[in-house]
């Protein structure tokens, strides 16, 4: 019985590396069109169990369409976690070689969980997404640098502050258009709305970047997104439970749609209330948890295809 073939790929801005685990493969291919043909058509013929490769920014999406369009297993890892791995297993040293062996060493004995990626409007959606909050991050450094500045300084801000605004604006219009196009996530952004606190921005947002939701359990989807804490205990020491990792846009969305449904929603408002008010919980542990009842409470409603109805919050 031959053993199954992990292959691990190093993805760079001019160049893939490859290996396998058993050794058998390893090489080198140039990041176009051309390269990425050559590389999948080599690999469908390996038929690996796996293909592991970093998520790398704009670098990755190309190779991954590819490989996806030719049926192939591909796992898109967090590179910190493959990192911290091959620091666990003594390796020190980091080259482009080195990382694509670690890479499909990673497979081989963690065998991470071939999940389904993103279609190209996910994909498409995401970037959007992305591309708006690098937007609004410009402009508050714009508005930061503002202040102080001579008169002819502040103008010159001003007019770039707008035409950034307006571009925010489109952006977000093209978001909603690429929505309607599609059935079940227009109907998801859509019902998403119903909840109070939640806008636009928020339900776009969450349907961009975490497809996710609706499909895990209560447990699950609070550690994807990051608000879920985690035990630091050893022996007889009892430490405090932190939140780490997780999806930092999805967190920032729901913080401020929680701003909100601390006012309009009244279990998200009641909920603050008893851990803030009555059990004198710092306004962080408070906010935290708030964020993470109304995570849950968007992931039931998807989950049972039901619209906000105040009565059932508590149960989410």
């Amino acid at each position: 019985m031959r053993p199954e073939l992990n292959i691990g790929i190093d993805v760079s801005k001019d160049q893939f590396d490859v290996a396998s685990e058993p050794s058998s493969f390893a090489g080198s291919y140039d990041h176009d069109a051309a390269g990425i043909r050559t590389l999948v058509g080599k690999l469908r013929l390996l038929q690996p169990r796996r293909v592991v490769l970093e998520a790398t920014g704009p670098y990755h999406g190309n190779l991954v369409q590819a490989l996806k369009a030719a049926g192939l297993p591909v796992v898109v890892m967090n590179p910190r976690v493959v990192r911290h791995f091959a620091q666990g297993t003594g390796v020190l040293a980091k080259t482009d070689g080195i990382d694509a062996a670690i890479l499909a060493l990673y497979g081989a004995r963690m065998r991470p969980i071939v999940r389904e990626l993103p279609d190209a409007l996910g994909q498409e959606l995401q970037r959007l997404v992305a591309r708006r909050r690098a937007v609004k991050g410009m402009i508050t450094a714009e508005k930061n640098r503002r202040q102080g500045a001579d008169a002819w300084v502040k103008r010159r801000l001003d007019k770039h502050i707008r035409d950034l605004q307006r571009e925010v604006e489109m952006i977000e219009k093209r978001i909603v258009c690429r929505l309607q196009s599609d059935a079940q996530r227009w109907a998801d952004y859509r019902l998403l709305l119903t909840v109070p606190g939640v806008g636009s921005v928020t339900a776009f947002t969450l349907v961009a970047a975490l497809p996710e939701l609706g499909r895990l359990n209560r447990q699950e989807i609070a550690a994807l997104v990051g608000v879920a804490p985690f035990n630091c205990d050893s022996g007889r020491h009892r430490g405090t439970r932190h939140c780490w990792g997780g999806r930092a846009p999805v967190r920032e969305v729901l913080y401020m749609a929680t701003l909100t449904a601390r006012t309009h929603n009244p279990s998200i408002h009641a909920c603050h209330e008893r851990l803030y008010r009555e059990k004198h919980k710092p306004f962080k542990v408070a906010q935290i948890a708030c964020i993470r009842k109304l995570l849950c409470i968007l992931n039931a409603m998807l989950r049972d295809r039901t619209p906000w109805r105040e009565e059932l919050a508590p149960a989410a």
